[in-house]
């Protein structure tokens, strides 16, 4: 058996259906079977004839290899279908809707991709002189307006590399501030709402405080009683990492009163703006009492992300924060726009140089293309977006909460028959040619399902996608057993999950000799 499909049936879990055709070369259609590509080689063969060269010495100066490079030994048009074949496996945006919660994956215009790539942007060095990237630096300094504007706060750090990389930012901004001011020992509970993002904690832990859960009430929102419960009596709350819209899909209506009671009791409101694209344009951070708040440019304003990056994180910083803010940032003198490299009371450096080049090409031109106005309904189509989901599936799914949601649904798994859970219908989803939604989170609800539309998709393309999980949340619902087997259709059926996770293949090993010689 290829390793490729080690852990996972070799036919369907379903048998007697039009799922079960096999085929004599593994291949379905225009779904190619494609091995490994160490499975594809055989020992001893090359895609190259090339003749030793003459009157050359080596100078390898007696490094040279001890042993074969274990290499596939592919002709060129072996190894380009290879590589071809394995890319009609992923999905993508540009083949359908992306339903992931929280993870925004919007369309990237094409003319983002083509002003990135302007040699003026894309061909400049970060250690170049100042005064030969003069363009390159307006150009950071105004989307640096845009942010501040956007969110109303007058500080930017543009260096943050990633949304983690930005809630670093803002904490390191929030302990260098209590420092300031002499409490960096006694200051060092932050409160993070059981509905935040996962790295809030993860990120508070990495500056050294201490992390104290605050819990979701009946909304989904944060409990106030358990907020001010934890506030009572005490001075050692530094602050609070809410994320806002909240992972639940929904918006902290309480937010100012909750901006008040941490100031009051001495700590700063940090905010995680991954969900940014639900307010952008309509509701602006800096007036509800926030300190700190990373901006996703990967999400809100479409520049491409996924397999771990390539993100960008800017973080917008208050007043009270804004002293401390990493360097560099970027002034505009009589000179023109230089680097400030150096601030007395900022925290230090995030990064070796400037920030992600790309990234703020890409999320400059697509404000530019939006415009103010534009910007304000990219926020009112993703929250239409979801709520038409919601709308369409409440009568199949069980909503997580009452009323309307944000910029994405969410459900729970209450509506399942016994015996089917929540994966089941992700896989089965993609049998139905779509991504599955985001499982399992938030964990404040069981079984979640978690999906996100983004302001990007047609309401032809919302409806295709309602009615495949429709389809598939009415099987679940009648406990159908063949959800227990899907994917049938994927080229890769489903793991066996309790071997995949003791028992990992996640290297290839050659075969033996004797087997080589057997072959």
């Amino acid at each position: 058996m290829s390793m490729n499909s080690q852990g996972r049936p070799s036919t369907p879990v379903a048998t007697g259906s039009q799922h079960d055709t096999e085929t004599v070369s593994g291949s379905k259609g225009l779904y190619q079977f494609e091995p490994l590509i160490f499975e594809t080689d055989r020992w001893g063969k090359t895609g190259v004839d090339l003749p030793k060269a003459k009157g050359t010495k080596s100078r390898l100066g007696g490094v040279e290899r001890a042993g074969k490079a274990e290499l596939p030994g592919l002709s060129e048009p072996e190894t380009v279908r290879h590589y071809v074949r394995l890319s009609q496996r992923n999905y993508a945006i540009d083949l359908g809707l992306f339903p992931l919660g929280s993870c925004t994956m919007k369309h990237n215009p094409r003319l983002n991709e083509k002003m990135a790539r302007l040699p003026g942007f894309a061909d400049i060095h970060p250690m170049q002189p100042q005064a030969s990237v003069q363009g390159a630096l307006e150009m950071i300094d105004e989307l640096a307006t845009w942010l501040k504007t956007l969110t109303g706060m007058p500080a930017v750090a543009m260096s943050p590399k990633a949304g983690a990389h930005g809630e670093l930012c803002g904490m390191l901004a929030i302990r260098q501030a209590l420092i300031s001011r002499g409490e960096a020992d006694t200051r060092k509970r932050v409160l993070v709402p059981a509905s935040a993002h996962g790295t809030n904690p993860a990120t508070a832990a990495q500056c050294g405080f201490i992390v104290d859960e605050i819990s979701a009430d009946k909304r989904g929102r944060v409990d106030m009683e358990d907020l001010r419960a934890k506030l009572e009596k005490t001075d050692d709350v530094a602050g609070i990492m809410l994320t806002n819209p909240n992972t639940c899909g929904l918006f902290e209506t309480d937010i100012k009163d909750i901006a008040d009671l941490i100031h009051e009791a001495g700590g700063y409101f940090y905010c995680d703006g991954a969900n940014f694209n639900a307010i952008v344009g309509r509701v602006r951070p800096g007036d509800l009492g926030i300190d700190a708040m990373h901006i996703n440019l990967h999400k809100t304003f479409s520049t491409p992300h996924g397999g771990g990056g390539p993100g960008s994180g800017p973080t917008v910083l208050s007043e009270a924060l804004a002293p401390f803010a990493p360097v560099p940032f970027i002034l505009k003198d009589e000179d023109g726009f230089r680097l400030v490299e150096e601030a007395k009371e900022s925290f230090g450096r995030m990064a070796s140089f400037h920030g992600q080049m790309g990234m703020f090409v890409r999320a400059l031109s697509y404000m530019l293309s939006h415009g103010a106005d534009g910007l304000k309904q990219v926020a009112e189509d993703a929250v239409l977006n979801a709520n038409y989901i919601q709308a369409k599936l409440k009568t199949v799914m069980t909503p997580a909460f009452d009323g309307f949601c944000m910029h994405e649904a969410l459900f729970s798994d209450k509506f399942t028959a016994e015996g089917i859970e929540t994966i089941d219908i992700a896989k089965a989803l993609i049998d139905e040619g779509y991504h599955p939604m985001t499982m399992y989170f938030p964990l404040v609800v069981h079984g979640a399902m978690l999906i996100e539309p983004t302001e990007t998709e047609s309401k032809a393309e919302l409806d295709r996608f309602c009615g495949a999980l429709e389809s598939v949340a009415r099987r679940a619902a009648q406990g159908d057993d063949t959800l227990k087997g899907a994917p049938y259709l994927a080229p890769m059926k489903r793991l066996d999950e309790t071997q995949a996770a003791r028992k990992p293949a996640l290297k290839w090993v050659p075969p033996a000799p004797e087997q080589l010689a057997a072959e």
